[in-house]
């Protein structure tokens, strides 16, 4: 056998394995800490979307377009019209003005307008245009912090003004930095909960210590290869996360599933090298089984149209490459390296021989086989009552707690709400080209943008419209009209002008600002009701324009759609190739039907218990949610059915593995599943509060998506350990008798 030589090599050769892993671990350490700089921020679909190419056009045919700017809100000790804090803002005003990568600047001094001052003109904002597509507007951020820093560090009294700089760039860097530390804070407080763990699944320190340093190195080799990577494609920045949850739950996992095998070989009387290569040759093959399985989701997300969901599904597949790599390489060389010295120190295990102790779960098993229609119903009921929310779930960027509020960004946008002028942030951007050769300047045109922004202003949802017919308020159609006959006299006239129209007048702008009380959520019908109107003709002057909506709201309500599109697809992807493995893998056809049935019972619970908790705020407080979010973000429930689908294949062919070894060697199903279930449920309990603990600790992270992320695979491991592999799964074992294992099984 293939497995069982490689074992043999691996094992005869242990001590040059162990070098070269070390020398990779080192390497792996020293650079991992670097990924995180080349990692994506803005994320969004790989397609030419309607927003995205609304975007590109503000960038290419406006040179004083505010397609990308930020705001930076100043605090000052006194009103910003007049003494030492209006030279204090002008001084701010010509450093950002003067900066290369600074477009234009738009702000009180400039227009007089007082939108730009709060109530008590003790703080102001201003909005800095930048020169940079989307995707790299996020360099220009630090730079820019420190120039205004710099500024009005100069300033007398510099300790009485506070600047904040806020935009989306500067939103998506700091996510990435709260993202980093994180990553790097959660995983402290992990390490010493999972080696707990160990301890009291092992009843041994060295045993334990072992699954944490492949869960460690899984990490460090993860994040080098991810930063590789990044380089010749996008890699979103939840990459970092996904890695620390993944890394820690699966690498642990699997450690602990040979380490488990290796110490029940040498406890039936094998040398230290042969119970390493049984281990490997029998849970080394559980292992590579589970992990292919775990993969399949991981893969499935490579088919998704989005930067964030295909780089998470490559960054998913590498992590989980790694931890199989190191369990059947590096793992089994240790093992045979330390041999019984495993189990030091040995009076640790005296005191916990009641944890792991096979007979509990045999008595459990033999319970549930007494009553197995009891089983199977109360479980169902169970998960049923627990999926009943799911059907209240409502799609989309969430109302509340969108922007880590801890961050200088989050918190100016908090401060601009404040204002009630948080809608200047991320207006709705609808750009309007005109067939070749037209002008947005003829009466017509202004007529049709002038009906467009009519209707909207009309919907309460919305606070203002800016357009080319709006820059002089009360002027007439025919008034513009005179207006824009001499164009560069009205350009010298309103400089504001060049902002909403490019220098040969055939592209055109309208920003619609909605007003405080819209949430993120509605923003998106918005959006998709404007597009409906547009579409429908009912503004005749513009039929034969290509009128496109485009902003912040606009690309979440693109990247949802093209989300959604594909969800069914991969659904079944997901499905037929889990099935097809299962039945490959345990030579049965009922096993993959049952273990699909199953885990997608696990999803519909963890997704309704996600929308109770986060949607609707039941218990949200434990996490940090204030306010329910009203709705899960669209990456959600695809990412957790990829992932959870995966991991609970884990515990799915831990299970299964243990029961077909005992219905092979007996040709008895009730043995088999008795058997199984007593030799792995200390295993599966132990792994799942391993993960639980891993994901779980996520829920309490800063940025919303991770805490859906982290929150919903804890609870999803924590149905799939208990409900589905401790009762369901049994119970239909034993129900199903011999037609378990067929056609594949042992006969007589």
């Amino acid at each position: 056998m293939l497995l069982s030589t490689f074992a043999r090599v691996l094992v005869r050769w242990r001590w040059p394995v162990i070098g070269v892993w070390l020398v990779i671990a080192v390497v792996a350490l020293v650079r991992a800490p670097g990924t995180v700089e080349h990692l994506d921020l803005r994320g969004g679909s790989n397609r030419p979307t309607e927003a995205r190419i609304a975007d590109a056009i503000l960038h290419d045919e406006f040179p004083r377009a505010f397609g990308e700017y930020l705001a930076v809100l100043v605090h000052g000790p006194s009103s910003f019209t007049t003494g030492r804090p209006r030279e204090a803002l002008d001084s701010l005003l010509a450093t950002a003005e003067n900066l290369p990568y600074i477009r234009a600047v738009v702000s009180y001094p400039s227009t007089g307008d007082t939108l730009f001052l709060s109530t008590d003109q003790r703080t102001t904002f201003f909005l800095a245009a930048l020169d940079a597509p989307g995707e790299d507007a996020g360099n220009s951020v630090g730079p820019f912090r420190a120039a205004l820093s710099d500024a009005i560090s100069r300033q007398p009294a510099r300790d009485a003004y506070t600047i904040e700089v806020t935009g989306r760039a500067p939103l998506e860097l700091d996510i990435r930095s709260v993202s980093a530390e994180d990553s790097k804070r959660l995983e402290a407080w992990v390490l010493p909960i999972t080696l707990v763990i160990l301890v009291l699944a092992f009843g041994a320190l060295v045993a334990a210590v072992l699954p944490l340093v492949v869960g460690v190195l899984a990490i460090a080799l993860s994040l080098t290869v991810i930063g590789l990577l990044a380089r010749v494609t996008p890699m979103s920045v939840f990459v970092l996360n996904l890695t620390s949850m993944v890394g820690l739950g699966v690498g642990i996992d699997y450690s602990l599933l040979m380490v488990t095998r290796f110490r029940e070989e040498l406890n039936r009387g094998l040398r230290s090298r042969e119970a390493a290569e049984r281990a490997l040759v029998t849970a080394g093959s559980a292992v590579v089984t589970s992990g292919l399985t775990v993969v399949v989701g991981f893969a499935a997300l490579l088919f998704t149209p989005s930067v964030d969901t295909r780089s998470l599904g490559i960054g998913g597949l590498v992590v989980v490459a790694v931890s199989v790599l190191l369990c059947i390489t590096l793992l089994p060389a240790l093992l045979a390296a330390i041999g019984r010295s495993i189990d030091r120190p040995r009076w640790i295990a005296r005191r916990l021989t009641w944890y792991h102790a096979p007979q509990v779960w045999e008595r459990w098993a033999r319970t549930l086989i007494r009553h197995p229609w009891r089983a199977l119903l109360m479980g169902s009921i169970a998960i049923a009552i627990l999926s009943i929310p799911l059907g209240r779930i409502r799609v989309g960027l969430p109302a509340h707690h969108w922007w880590p509020n801890q961050t200088e960004a989050g918190a100016g946008v908090e401060t601009l709400t404040n204002m009630g002028r948080g809608g200047y942030l991320f207006p709705m951007r609808v750009v309007v080209e005109l067939p070749e050769g037209e002008r947005a300047t003829r009466a017509i045109r202004l007529r049709g943008l002038r009906a467009l922004g009519d209707s909207m202003r009309a919907d309460p949802r919305v606070q203002e419209v800016r357009s080319i017919v709006d820059l002089s308020p009360g002027t007439s159609i025919l008034g513009y009209s005179f207006l824009y006959s001499d164009l560069d006299s009205a350009r010298v006239d309103y400089p504001a002008l060049d902002a909403f129209l490019s220098p040969d007048a055939r592209y055109t702008l309208v920003d619609v600002i909605l007003s405080d009380t819209t949430s993120l959520t509605t923003s998106m019908e918005f959006v998709r009701e404007t597009r409906v109107m547009i579409g429908s003709g009912a503004i005749t002057q513009l039929e034969d324009a290509r009128v496109l909506v485009g902003g912040y709201v606009a690309t979440g309500v693109d990247f949802q759609d093209d989300l959604l599109s594909r969800f069914p697809q991969m659904v079944a992807i997901i499905l037929t190739v889990t099935a097809i493995m299962l039945a490959i893998a345990f030579r049965s056809v009922l096993v993959p039907i049952k273990a699909v049935i199953m885990n997608s019972l696990s999803v519909m619970a963890t997704f309704g218990i996600i929308v109770l908790v986060f949607q609707e705020g039941v218990g949200g407080s434990v996490f940090g949610i204030t306010q329910p979010t009203e709705a899960i973000f669209v990456a959600v429930p695809v990412l957790v059915f990829a992932i959870v689908f995966g991991l609970s294949m884990d515990y799915e062919v831990f299970l299964l593995s243990r029961m077909k070894e005992a219905f092979d060697r007996t040709g008895k199903n009730t043995v088999a599943t008795t058997e199984g279930l007593g030799a792995t449920a200390t295993v599966i309990t132990s792994a799942a509060l391993i993960m639980i603990t891993a994901f779980g600790a996520f829920a309490f992270a800063r940025v919303l998506v991770m805490q859906f992320l982290g929150f919903g695979l804890a609870v999803a491991v924590l149905l799939d350990a208990t409900l589905i592999r401790m009762i369901l799964v049994p119970a239909f074992m034993h129900l199903a008798g011999r037609w378990n294992w067929w056609p594949g099984g042992r006969r007589g």
